[in-house]
C-alpha cells in the first residue's frame, strides 16, 4: 500500500500541498521530512503526538524523519490556536525543556542518527543577524498574505504582537535551513500549521529553486467536540511525574466509545484490520486494549499491565490496586476522625468541599464500597480494620489512602 494511502486509512491527512507530488516522490526514494515541536513547558502531552505517530509510520515506510525541537523559535512563541500571547520564558527554562522533549522522543521515536535524528533550531536562529534576516528572508514575505492565513486572521482580533508576527518568517528558515542541511522535503504537522509551512515552501522555491510538500493532520477532538488529552489534572502529559500511567491508562479507558475505532488508528501500531475488528466487537474490550496500547508505547510494557492489573483490582475482577493513586495517612489521625467532604477533597477526587457535597448528593460517592448519603458523616478506624480506605468518585475514578 502507498504510504499516503496508509496514512489516509488511519486518519492522518487533512491537507496536502501535492498529494501526488508527494506519493510520486515517496515511491522514488526516501523522502526526508521533519515535525517541529516547541519546548514551552517541561514535558510534551498527548497533543503534541499525532505527527510523531505519523513520523513513525514513515520511517516505516523507508523515508527519513527529523524532530525538530524548537529551542530558537520558544523563545518567540507560536500564535497558531492561540487566543493570547504566550507567556514569555528563560532561555535556561527553554533549554532544560529541549532536553527533557528529547529525552521523550529518543524513547518513542527511537533515534538512530540515520532514519530518525533530532535537530535544534536554536543552532541557527540564536545567533541571526536581524538586518540581514530582513534582508535575505524578510524581502520574500508578503504582510497580506500572511494575514490571510487563519491563525494571523484570528489574532488580529484579539491582538497580535509584532514579536509573534515574524513567528512565520522564523519557521519557514526552519524548513529552509533543513533543506540545505538535510535536503528535508516534507514539514509535517497539525492543520493549524498550514499557513507556515505554505509560507515555508514557497520560500525554498523563491530562494533555493526547489520543489518542497506540506502534509497536515486534523487537530483532534473528542466526539463530544472537547479537545483531545484534556484531564481534570490538565494536559495528558507523557511525563509519569506529571501524569502518573494509572491515570494515563484511564483516561484511554474511560473515552466516549463513538472514538474508540479512531483513536485505535491514530495512536497506536495495530494493523489497520484489527482496529477496526476491536471497534466493531465489545467495546469495553476495546477500550481495554486501546488504553494498554497506549500505555505501553509511552510509558512501557511493565507500566501498562500494572496499569492493567489494578484497574481490574479497583473495578470488580481482582487483581493489584499497588498502581491505584495512593497516600498515607497515620493512624492517629484517621483514630480521631476526619469529614467525609475533607476526606474527598485530601484525595483530590474533589476540588473544593462544594464539589465533594455535589458528588455525595448525586449518589457518587463511596468508601469501601459503602455508599455515603451524609455530608455530615465523619469516617474512623472502624471504616478500615485491614488498613485501606478506598475512596470511589463515580463509576471511573478511584483513590487509595493506606492508613499507618
Amino acid at each position: 500500500m502507498d504510504c499516503m494511502d496508509i496514512l489516509r486509512e488511519r486518519g492522518f491527512v487533512q491537507q496536502c500541498t501535492d498529494s501526488e507530488g508527494l506519493s510520486k516522490a515517496m515511491r522514488e526514494g526516501p523522502v526526508t521530512f521533519y515535525v517541529g515541536v516547541d519546548p514551552t513547558g517541561p514535558s510534551l502531552h498527548i497533543g503534541h503526538m499525532v505527527p510523531f505517530f505519523a513520523l513513525r509510520h514513515l520511517r516505516q515506510a523507508g523515508h527519513i524523519g527529523v524532530a525538530l525541537l524548537g529551542g530558537g523559535t520558544a523563545r518567540i512563541g507560536d500564535p497558531s490556536g492561540k487566543s493570547e500571547m504566550r507567556k514569555m520564558i528563560s532561555y535556561d527554562a527553554i533549554d532544560a525543556n529541549t532536553e527533557l522533549f528529547r529525552k521523550q522522543l529518543d524513547r518513542f521515536v527511537g533515534f538512530d542518527g540515520k532514519t530518525s535524528f533530532p535537530a535544534n533550531n536554536k543552532d541557527w536562529l540564536a545567533d541571526l543577524n536581524y538586518i540581514d534576516f530582513l534582508r535575505d528572508i524578510g524581502r520574500h514575505f508578503s504582510v497580506n498574505k500572511m494575514l490571510s492565513f487563519e491563525a494571523y486572521r484570528i489574532r488580529m482580533e484579539t491582538g497580535l504582537s509584532f514579536v509573534e508576527f515574524n513567528y512565520q518568517l522564523l519557521q519557514s528558515f526552519d524548513f529552509l535551513e533543513l533543506f540545505r542541511r538535510h535536503r528535508c522535503t516534507l514539514q509535517i504537522g497539525g492543520d493549524d500549521q498550514w499557513g507556515n509551512i505554505v509560507a515555508g515552501i514557497d520560500l525554498i522555491r523563491r530562494v533555493e529553486g526547489a520543489e518542497a510538500f506540506g502534509l497536515t493532520f486534523p487537530l483532534i477532538m473528542t466526539s463530544d467536540g472537547k479537545k483531545m488529552g484534556k484531564t481534570e489534572k490538565g494536559a495528558l502529559f507523557l511525563d509519569p511525574e506529571m501524569i502518573s500511567p494509572w491515570d494515563f491508562y484511564q483516561y484511554w479507558r474511560n473515552i466516549m466509545d463513538q472514538d474508540v475505532g479512531r483513536f485505535l488508528l491514530l495512536f497506536t501500531f495495530l494493523e489497520a484490520e484489527e482496529c477496526h475488528a476491536l471497534a466493531l466487537g465489545d467495546i469495553n474490550e476495546a477500550k481495554k486494549r486501546l488504553a494498554w496500547e497506549v500505555t505501553a508505547i509511552i510509558h512501557g510494557r511493565d507500566a501498562a499491565d500494572k496499569a492493567a492489573t489494578a484497574a481490574a483490582a479497583a473495578f470488580g475482577s481482582g487483581g493489584d490496586l499497588s498502581q491505584v493513586p495512593t497516600k498515607t495517612m497515620q493512624r492517629t489521625t484517621l483514630d480521631s476522625g476526619i469529614g467525609v467532604l475533607d476526606l474527598f477533597v485530601l484525595s483530590a477526587l474533589a476540588p473544593t468541599k462544594s464539589e465533594a457535597r455535589r458528588l455525595i448528593q448525586q449518589g457518587g460517592a463511596l468508601i469501601n464500597d459503602r455508599k455515603i448519603d451524609d455530608e455530615k458523616l465523619v469516617i474512623d478506624s472502624s471504616w478500615c480494620p485491614e488498613g485501606d480506605l478506598i475512596l470511589r468518585a463515580g463509576k471511573k475514578r478511584i483513590f487509595r489512602f493506606t492508613v499507618g
